[in-house]
């Protein structure tokens, strides 16, 4: 098979070096593979596609990867609100989701159902706002059912081509949504982006134990292949939202459930009027190891700050809206609000919008 622009051939086996790395055909992940002859036998030289994603990434300040350790623990809804945030701050920016399998990103930014434009700049993005761009492979699939059973070249070559393809034009901020764990499409896309430059990671776990231990995982990636950690951040830290928003129920010796919200708060409003503007709050995960920041003291990474559990950052992201741009997110905004300020005044203090 004809292997064009050092492009990895879809017939190769999983862990494919590329055909021109100094071990093609000749790694252990070689063995068996139809190429293997012809990748040790080919002269080595440049990949001319790293060029073109140089070139286009020229045009990009500021490039930030958003990982997990685990699945679910809240990251495409962190990368989501991120540029929500980046982008009402007069940033310009950009959003590219890499979650090949589980393309969540067009839902979060109320963007199902839209398409891929090409121009002779290349593949435009979707955008929310004339400043928030947005690429996934979720605007790609004939139908949203259908699932991507893709081999890591393959998955590899999309990441590429969105990379040396997507025209952006002049960015801030390209915030790049990766799926979890630390498999082919995070080798692929620090690999792509190295020689451009990577601000850093920003990590997002659940506080207990099971999602920490993957996220040691993750910093030990960084670590490994030389991305920054920017922070830490610990999502869904307790369930918390204003007393008033509980439905309360009241269950019979058979388990059922009578809902006895109505007089309940009546009779707050009656009783105990003060009790009305509280918040409630409620440890959902365990997190008597100490949590994310304990984690990051032992890791020697920022840990950014937490966010609680909130309804309705939830519905915001079912809504695919900004949890910013309402005082629904009570709870949930201004922590998230905090976060991007540290961020902001640890990193990219000085930095002012490019011109539109």
């Amino acid at each position: 098979m004809a292997m064009e622009n050092g492009e990895i051939p879809e017939n190769a086996n999983e862990h494919c070096p590329g055909p021109q790395s100094e071990s093609a055909g000749k790694s252990d992940a070689c063995q068996g593979c139809p190429n293997q002859e012809i990748c040790a036998t080919t002269a080595k030289g440049p990949d001319p596609d790293l060029v073109a994603i140089a070139e286009r990434m020229a045009t990009v300040k500021h490039k930030i990867l958003v990982l997990s350790g685990k699945g679910g623990v809240g990251k495409s809804t962190f990368s989501a609100q991120l540029s929500f945030a980046l982008a009402a701050k007069d940033f310009q920016v950009g959003l590219l989701d890499i979650d090949l399998c589980g393309p969540s990103i067009p839902k979060m930014l109320g963007l199902e159902g839209q398409d891929i434009h090409q121009s002779n700049l290349g593949w435009s993005p979707v955008y929310v706002e004339s400043n928030l761009g947005v690429m996934s492979i979720g605007f790609m699939l004939p139908n949203p059912d259908e699932a991507v059973i893709w081999r890591g070249p393959r998955k590899n070559g999309l990441i590429k081509q969105f990379l040396k393809d997507v025209y952006w034009g002049e960015l801030d901020f390209l915030v790049v949504d990766a799926p979890p764990g630390t498999s082919d499409e995070h080798i692929s896309i620090v690999q792509f982006l190295q020689a451009t430059g990577i601000d850093g990671a920003i990590i997002v776990t659940t506080p207990q134990q099971v999602s920490l231990i993957d996220v040691r995982k993750e910093v030990s990636f960084c670590k490994k292949v030389g991305v920054p950690v920017l922070g830490v951040v610990e999502n869904m830290s307790g369930l918390c939202q204003p007393l008033t928003d509980f439905k309360f129920l009241r269950m019979t010796e058979a388990g059922e459930h009578t809902d006895v919200t109505g007089k309940v708060i009546e009779y707050m409003r009656e009783k105990a009027p003060e009790m009305l503007d509280l918040i409630a709050a409620n440890e959902v995960f365990d997190s008597s190891g100490g949590g994310a920041a304990k984690m990051c003291m032992e890791m020697g990474v920022p840990f950014l700050g937490k966010v609680p559990l909130d309804p309705q950052i939830c519905k915001a992201a079912e809504e695919g809206k900004s949890c910013f741009t309402e005082q629904k997110c009570r709870v949930s905004a201004p922590a998230l609000q905090n976060i991007i300020e540290k961020l902001m005044a640890n990193y990219w203090h000085e930095e002012t919008p490019v011109e539109r």
